[in-house]
């Protein structure tokens, strides 16, 4: 006997009923949305009209003062006038009767404004906050302007389109809303610069500025380089694009290094390449630990034929750069370090920190630091990027000032090419994004090399040579 039970029509799915509930769904958490959003609004008003209230209730408090204080003085006056007359029709007053009125009531103390915390004149002060303030003292807490009192949110001292924004923002790249989910709105942020993103745009071939890692917001031109990687147009603004702008950079790190008492003696190429050059350069290198990073620089040991930039690229079609010009050479030196490549394109404090690092281990090559630990040769090569980039922070004449009165035997960096204070906003960011980096570094070499030498440095005082005695005794050479 044959079942028919599978094919009865009550026991099959219908799709339909699935894309009805989810619409049901969707249209709930509408409607839970608009609720919320009409009782904070509701509670916005509610605050308003509770403050104002106080600032009117604090307005005929000073006015009842006021009139109280003329109406003591009037008294005053009154009485003094009453003594008179009975003084010309011949009473005799004692002296004793003369001071029977007490002298009037002492002013009241001043007010305090509680932001400037400066005296408040002519009663001319708003009630806030449970505080008394001047009007211009009541300042948005993210775009710094007064606030007025119609315009103040309920959550705290800002503009109400600027509490939406400092605590609601929408998206930096795509400027919508961030995806709702069960547990909230859904978004990523930088780590430094703070930017908060939806998480779709890691993966959805938005661009990312290979120098200060921030990515490409809508309506911006970021721009690309030869070797396919972005650049935003701040970065570019410093970029180093060939090997020929690296020539002063170069002699720059040098004259650091020779401040530190690392003066590198021998004569090596400084070259600046693109991405595939370095990449081919590391393998013939046989490097088989900068899998977790990416590499930005090498310093070579090896004859090699490298293709450097010759001559930097200019501006094409469609955001890239074009006509990069390179040309091809063998490197070697017949010493211990054949030439130093370094990724081109990338801002000049960023170019200098990796030179700086590169410049490290040809100094420990050319004097025969060559068995040292992994992880403690690239962290000392990392605190001397680190130091380089502190050192751009100060005019040349504060260092030769900190090196004359300086007890230690590691005199401070040498003089910079360009003063901080000739910087733009940017490049002063930049630098601090530069330090972050290597501070803030968690890959197993680089950044638990940097926390072990940096902590070696502080026990040594910033002394370099003493540090790398530890270096050389840990390393068991």
């Amino acid at each position: 006997m044959r079942c028919f039970s599978c094919f009865n029509p009550s026991t099959t799915h219908d799709p339909s009923e699935d894309h009805y509930k989810t619409a049901i769904k969707l249209s709930r958490h509408e409607e839970e949305d608009r609720i919320v959003r009409l009782r904070r609004e509701k509670d916005e008003q509610i605050e308003f009209e509770r403050v104002k209230e106080e600032s009117l209730k604090l307005a005929k408090e000073e006015e009842e003062k006021r009139r109280l204080e003329e109406e003591s003085k009037e008294k005053g006056k009154t009485k003094q006038v009453d003594d008179d007359q009975v003084e010309d029709k011949g009473q005799i007053n004692d002296s004793k009767d003369k001071d029977v009125n007490p002298p009037p009531p002492p002013p009241p103390p001043p007010s305090i404004c509680n932001g400037c915390k400066s005296e408040i004149k002519d009663g001319s002060s708003v009630n806030a906050f449970g505080d008394l303030w001047h009007p211009e003292c009541v300042c948005c807490l993210h775009c710094h302007k007064p606030v007025a009192m119609d315009e103040i949110s309920r959550k705290g001292k800002f503009h109400r389109p600027c509490y939406k924004e400092h605590r609601h923002p929408n998206c930096y790249v795509c400027k919508n809303k961030f995806p709702s989910t069960e547990k909230g709105r859904e978004y990523k942020e930088h780590p430094f610069w703070k930017e908060k993103y939806c998480p779709c745009h890691e993966d959805d071939g938005t661009a990312k500025c290979c120098s200060c890692e921030r990515l490409e917001p809508r309506g911006t031109n970021y721009v690309m380089l030869g070797d396919d990687r972005w650049l935003c147009l701040e970065c570019m603004g410093s970029s180093v694009m060939d090997t020929y702008e690296c020539h002063s950079l170069h002699l720059e790190i040098r004259e650091f290094l020779e401040g530190l008492f690392l003066k590198v003696d021998k004569e090596f190429p400084l070259l600046l390449v693109e991405k595939q050059a370095l990449n081919k350069a590391e393998e013939e290198e046989k490097i088989d630990y900068h899998h977790a990073v990416v590499t930005r620089g090498l310093c070579l040991s090896e004859e090699q034929i490298v293709t450097s930039v010759k001559k930097g690229p200019k501006m094409g079609s469609n955001k890239k750069l074009v006509d990069l010009v390179t040309e091809t050479q063998t490197v070697s030196t017949g010493c211990e370090v054949t030439a130093i490549l370094i990724i081109y394109g990338l801002p000049r404090l960023l170019t200098g920190s990796i030179l700086a690092h590169e410049m490290m281990h040809a100094w420990l090559r050319l004097n025969g630091y060559r068995k040292l630990k992994l992880e403690l040769e690239e962290g000392l090569c990392q605190v001397l990027a680190l130091r380089w980039l502190e050192s751009q922070t100060f005019a040349s004449a504060d260092a030769a000032a900190a090196s004359s009165s300086s007890s230690s035997r590691t005199p401070p960096a040498a003089t910079t090419s360009k003063k901080s204070d000739d910087w733009s906003d940017y490049e002063k960011k930049l630098l601090e994004f530069c330090m972050y980096q290597i501070k803030e570094d968690d890959s197993p070499v680089y950044g638990l090399g940097f926390k072990q030498v940096y902590e070696m440095m502080v026990l040594n005082h910033d002394n370099l040579k003493d540090t790398l005695k530890d270096i050389v005794r840990d390393s068991n050479i």
